[in-house]
């Protein structure tokens, strides 16, 4: 039922913002579209309407699957290094492989994130951090490291915009024909999804996942690779959404607990309605102008953070 409630918001959020926007659109003009008014629902609202959705959910589903493998509710892609190392393999596509395609430009960075993410890993494991509020801050700062590294090859390279377009997370510019490649992004999270019942386990340690005969190493190994991807896909596509993988597992998983066969639905759409929402207020705030949406996440996300920071060990795993 209560399913079924979420669903119906969330496709009303969805039609609201197809009427969200500089060219007047109402409802009643679904039914005699001028040829502007077509051009406008097809090739950018519509388009734009659909990216928010798999990005949303995408983010939120990511945030939940390394909140469960790390066995910390305050990691993510964003204070786990996964988005800034997509971002710096992204780059390094761009500098050696001048004719890259979209394609090669996502194999690179998810091998960079794949990479990036298990160095994280590495680095926990190595320092034996017993606070695990302190694993964000961590994150954060090894983040920051990677990002100054992209931002020097950037420099040098004089790929500086390309760098900062990609710190922003904008559905501005999206349109059709520019979008397509979020798709790759979802049967990566039905794979999540088929995946569920092991991930969960593999989240309760090593030592209980192999007594329950799970392959920890392999099932982890899949679940930060969906990450990596679907992370790479994102950040190539719209850039980078802050704090969306993070505080939207976490406040679903107060409700539903956290086995993800229960919570991963839920977190696909209340992250698609929590991206959309944000989104129709980066379009109205300032009217006629357009605010960048990873702005609005970053400053609602930024307070329930530290909502969950306050709540400490309630929400360790």
């Amino acid at each position: 039922m209560r399913k079924g409630i979420a669903i119906v918001c969330l496709i009303i959020l969805s039609f609201f913002s197809l009427f969200v926007g500089v060219s007047q659109l109402n409802l009643g003009d679904l039914f005699h579209l001028t040829d502007l008014q077509r051009l406008v629902l097809f090739t950018t609202r519509i388009p734009r309407m659909v990216s928010l959705l798999i990005a949303g959910s995408t983010m939120s589903i990511c945030g939940l699957l390394m909140q469960n493998l790390t066995q910390n509710k305050f990691v993510s892609p964003t204070t786990g290094g996964t988005m800034d190392s997509a971002r710096v393999g992204i780059l390094v596509a761009m500098i050696f492989f001048h004719d890259a395609t979209p394609i090669q430009k996502i194999v690179v960075a998810f091998a960079f994130a794949l990479f990036g993410t298990f160095l994280f890993l590495t680095l926990l494991d190595r320092l034996r951090v017993k606070n695990k509020i302190l694993v964000p801050l961590i994150g954060m700062m090894f983040g920051s490291v990677i990002g100054a590294i992209a931002t020097f090859l950037a420099y040098q390279f004089d790929l500086v915009q390309n760098v900062t377009s990609w710190l922003q997370g904008n559905f501005a510019l999206v349109t059709s024909g520019s979008y397509e490649l979020l798709y790759i992004s979802i049967p990566l999270m039905l794979l999540a999804y088929f995946y569920a019942h092991h991930f969960t386990i593999v989240g309760m340690g090593h030592d209980f996942a192999t007594g329950m005969g799970i392959r920890y190493q392999w099932v982890r190994g899949i679940g930060l690779s969906i990450v990596a991807i679907s992370s790479a896909v994102v950040i190539l596509t719209v850039g980078s959404i802050p704090f969306i993988g993070l505080i939207i597992p976490n406040l679903v998983t107060i409700f539903l607990g956290d086995h993800l066969k229960n919570s991963l639905f839920a977190t696909a759409l209340s992250g698609a309605a929590f991206l959309i929402i944000c989104d129709i207020i980066s379009r109205v705030i300032v009217a006629p102008y357009e605010v960048s949406v990873s702005l609005i996440v970053g400053v609602i996300g930024s307070i329930v953070f530290l909502y969950l920071l306050f709540r400490g060990g309630k929400t360790s795993v």
